[in-house]
C-alpha cells in the first residue's frame, strides 16, 4: 500500500503496519506464520530519509543505523533462511540529499550483515539523471556496483533516463515494469530499457543481459499482450514497441526511408517485433502511397494513372473529414476498390434504427436491417445500449442466417468505438472510428463519415465487416 510506505520504520529489527494508527512490531517477538510472511517477500525496506524517521518515530538516526546492523536482527534471519537478501533502499535519493553520511551509513550496515542486493529507490520520482549519476558514482565508492540496483519512478519524465545513468555510473540491478506501469506517473518503462541495453551499442558491448537476444524480438507482443490482458488500450506512441513507434507520413520522409531507413528509424523495427507503418493522408505524395500498397501486397508501377487517382481519392475524402491515419482496414478496401478488385459480400439494402423510451424511463434502442446474400433477402433486428451497437447487433447476431458468411463472422467482435465532431453546430460532420477484432487476435480499423452519426457509424461497420471477409477469403456474393 503505497499511501503507508512513507511511515514504514527501519525495518531490519521492526516492521510498521497501519491500523488505523501506526504501529510498530518488533520482528522478534511476532508469531512464526508473520516471520515467515515476511521472509519469503524477502525485500527489506528502509527509508535513507533521517527527517522522516525522527520526527515520525521519534528516533535517533544513529539508532536507526545500530537496529540495521544488530547481529540478531532481520538481516540474520534473511541469511539464515537462505533468502537472497534485498534491501530496499525507499526514498534514498531524497536521504542522501538530506544527509549523506546517514544515507551510506544505512546502505552499508545493511550490505555488511548479508544484503545481497542495495536498491537505490527514487520513491518520489524527482530525482534528475545528472543527480543518479553524482549520487550513485558517490555510493559505488562503499559499495560495489555488483551489488547495487536502481528503482526510478516516471514523476518527471526520466525513470528510463534515471535508470541508465544509474548502470553507467555502476548500478548492476534494474527495476521496472512491462510499459512502465506504476503509482502515480508509473515506473521505469521495461520495453524500453531491454531493447536499449541489447542494441545500443555503448550498452550491449559493455554489459550482458540475463534474457535470450531471441526473445528481445517477442517485446512489442509482450507489451501489447499485458495491455490486452488488462483490457486497456496500447499506447502507440511508447518507444520501440508504439504502434506509432515506426510509422512516416510526410513524402518526403517516407522517401528517405525507402532509401536509407536509418534517417528516421534509430533501429529496425523487426529486431524488437515491430513493423514498420508507412502513413496515408492528405500529406502523402506517391512514395507514401507506393510503400503502403506493398505491405498490404499490392504491387503497382510507379508511373500507373490508378496511383494518382487514388491519392486525389484519399486527399478528396480528407477534405471532408475522412483520416486513413489510423484506418488500415478502410484504406485497403478503398485502395483495392480503385486499383484491382474487391468482392462484393454482404449487400445492405436497407435499415431502420430508433430510439425510446418506455413509461418506465428505460431507453431503448432497436435496429433492423435488410441484408442481401446470393439475391436472398434477408431481415434482421436486434437491441443494444445505443443506436450503433443496435445496429451493430441486429447484424452480428443474425450470422447463422446469412449461410456462407456465419463462419467468418462468428468471431467478429466491436472492440472500440470513438466519435469525433469535426466542426460545430447540430448539422456538424461526424467520423466515427471502431476498432475490431477476431478469434484469430487480429485488430483492424475502420472509419466512416457522414453529417448523420448514425451513417457514419455504419459506413465504419460496414468496412468492417468487409474487411473481415476478405482477410478471411470468404467467397463473393452470386
Amino acid at each position: 500500500m503505497y499511501s503507508h510506505k512513507l511511515t514504514i520504520a527501519g525495518q531490519v529489527d521492526c516492521v510498521a503496519e497501519y491500523n488505523g494508527k501506526l504501529s510498530v512490531i518488533d520482528f522478534k517477538t511476532a508469531n512464526k506464520e508473520r516471520q515467515e510472511s515476511w521472509i519469503d517477500n524477502y525485500f527489506m525496506q528502509c527509508t535513507a530519509y533521517a527527517i522522516m524517521y525522527e520526527e515520525m518515530f521519534n528516533t535517533p538516526i544513529e539508532q536507526i543505523v545500530i537496529m540495521l546492523a544488530s547481529e540478531d536482527g532481520t538481516s540474520q534471519i534473511f541469511v539464515k533462511e537462505k533468502k537472497e537478501f534485498m534491501f530496499d533502499a525507499e526514498h534514498f535519493f531524497d536521504g542522501y540529499k538530506a544527509n549523506p553520511n546517514y544515507a551510506l551509513s544505512c546502505l552499508k550496515a545493511a550490505f555488511d550483515e548479508g544484503a545481497r542486493w542495495i536498491v537505490l529507490c527514487d520513491t518520489n520520482g524527482g530525482t534528475l539523471p545528472h543527480e543518479v549519476t553524482k549520487i550513485v558514482t558517490e555510493v559505488s565508492k562503499t559499495i560495489p556496483g555488483k551489488n547495487l540496483g536502481i528503482h526510478a519512478h516516471n514523476d518527471t519524465g526520466n525513470a528510463v533516463a534515471n535508470s541508465l545513468a544509474a548502470v553507467w555510473a555502476g548500478v548492476r540491478q534494474v527495476q521496472g515494469t512491462i510499459n512502465g506501469l506504476g503509482e502515480r506517473c508509473g515506473n521505469a518503462n521495461l520495453m524500453s530499457l531491454i531493447p536499449t541495453f541489447f542494441l545500443k551499442s555503448d550498452f550491449s558491448s559493455k554489459f550482458q543481459l540475463k534474457i535470450k537476444p531471441d526473445n528481445i524480438k517477442k517485446l512489442t507482443e509482450c507489451s501489447r499482450l499485458l495491455d490486452e490482458i488488462l483490457n486497456r488500450k496500447p499506447n502507440k506512441h511508447l518507444p520501440y514497441v508504439g504502434a506509432a513507434a515506426f510509422s512516416h507520413k510526410g513524402g518526403l520522409h517516407v522517401s528517405a526511408v525507402q532509401k536509407d531507413p536509418k534517417t528516421y528509424e534509430h533501429i529496425n523495427p523487426e529486431e524488437v517485433g515491430n513493423s514498420r507503418n508507412i502513413v496515408v493522408s492528405d500529406q502523402s505524395g506517391k512514395s507514401n502511397i507506393i510503400s503502403r500498397l506493398k505491405t498490404i501486397g499490392i504491387e503497382i508501377e510507379e508511373s500507373d494513372p490508378k496511383i494518382k487517382k487514388l491519392l486525389d481519392e484519399v486527399k478528396d475524402r480528407e477534405f471532408i473529414g475522412y483520416s486513413y491515419d489510423g484506418a488500415d482496414a478502410s484504406f485497403e478496401l478503398l485502395a483495392r476498390r480503385i486499383i484491382s478488385k474487391i468482392p462484393r459480400y454482404i449487400l445492405i439494402k436497407e435499415y431502420d434504427v430508433s430510439v425510446k423510451k418506455d413509461s418506465s424511463g428505460v431507453i431503448v434502442s432497436s435496429a433492423k436491417a435488410q441484408l442481401e446474400v446470393d439475391g436472398e433477402k434477408i431481415m434482421c433486428t436486434g437491441e443494444g445500449n445505443g443506436p450503433v451497437n443496435a445496429l451493430d447487433n441486429a447484424i452480428r447476431q443474425n450470422v447463422d442466417r446469412l449461410n456462407k458468411y456465419s463462419k467468418y463472422l462468428k468471431d467478429l467482435k466491436l472492440v472500440d468505438y470513438k466519435v469525433r465532431i469535426l466542426n460545430t453546430g447540430t448539422e456538424a460532420i461526424t467520423r466515427v472510428s471502431i476498432e475490431s477484432t477476431d478469434s484469430k487476435g487480429k485488430n483492424w480499423f475502420t472509419i466512416g463519415v457522414s453529417a448523420n452519426i448514425i451513417d457514419a457509424s455504419f459506413k465504419a461497420l460496414v468496412d468492417s465487416l468487409d474487411y473481415k471477409l476478405f482477410k478471411d477469403n470468404a467467397p463473393a456474393s452470386l
